[in-house]
């Protein structure tokens, strides 16, 4: 039975109650499965989230979650008692980290916005939105381009984006619709069901599973560490306040 993810319609929620499906040991860590959860497992370069899940018999501390064939695994240790399968437990996430990744994830999500805008006919790529050197990539050439210039660009508006306070919501859409609302849409998107995007005010959507703050002001504040050429690619390294 594959584990619902609950974060997809509500990035914001911390908290759920589930049932255990199975408990295991792999590496010397505990690991257990749950027939939906509110962690988010790392990927889409969003890391992990970490907190606990409880019930009567037992806490369960979670160190690392990992999504697996529509399974995703808690991972951590018992501080005391034990689950057993079919129990009722409840989950927590540490609301510090989520928090922190969120706005780490949003605020690459903006420099997009911001390159969208600048109408530089980049193309997007990968992100990395870790703590330690957050990043995001485009297919395209820099050229000759004023790279101080465009670092001040990208703040500029980034920044007024941020000061308008823009909401952040879901929405989940056939590929076709996307193409309305979103400048790019990854061909790997199934055709044949809805899927998910994540909506900047209500005019910029980007494909995305991850997390993210509920509205652009959580970020606080941004700036561009640097923008350089990797062949094929361009690289926009990012940085939020107070991370």
């Amino acid at each position: 039975m594959e584990t619902t993810l609950l974060y997809l319609e509500d990035f914001s929620r911390l908290t759920c109650e589930a049932t255990v499906q199975s408990i295991a040991r792999e590496n010397e860590k505990g690991v257990v499965a749950l027939d939906a959860t509110v962690f988010y497992p790392q990927g889409g370069g969003q890391p992990y989230d970490t907190g606990m899940i409880e019930s009567p018999a037992g806490k369960f501390l979670v160190e690392e979650v990992r999504w697996t064939d529509g399974i995703v695994r808690h991972i951590g240790h018992f501080e005391h008692g034990a689950f057993a399968a079919g129990e009722n437990v409840s989950c927590r996430v540490d609301a510090q980290r989520r928090m922190l990744h969120s706005r780490i994830h949003s605020a690459g999500h903006l420099v997009d916005f911001a390159v969208a805008q600048l109408a530089l006919g980049w193309t997007p790529g990968k992100g990395y939105h870790f703590p330690q050197g957050p990043y995001v990539e485009y297919g395209g050439m820099l050229g000759d381009a004023d790279r101080e210039k465009l670092k001040q660009d990208i703040e500029r508006i980034g920044s007024e984006i941020i000061r308008q306070g823009k909401e952040v919501s879901v929405r989940f859409m056939s590929k076709e619709d996307m193409r309305a609302l979103c400048r790019f849409v990854p061909e790997n998107i199934p055709d044949n069901k809805p899927g998910r995007v994540v909506v900047f005010g209500n005019t910029f959507g980007v494909p995305c599973g991850g997390t993210h703050v509920t509205n652009l002001s959580e970020i606080r504040g941004f700036s561009i560490r640097k923008i350089k050429q990797e062949s094929p690619n361009i690289r926009v390294g990012y940085d939020i306040a107070g991370s």
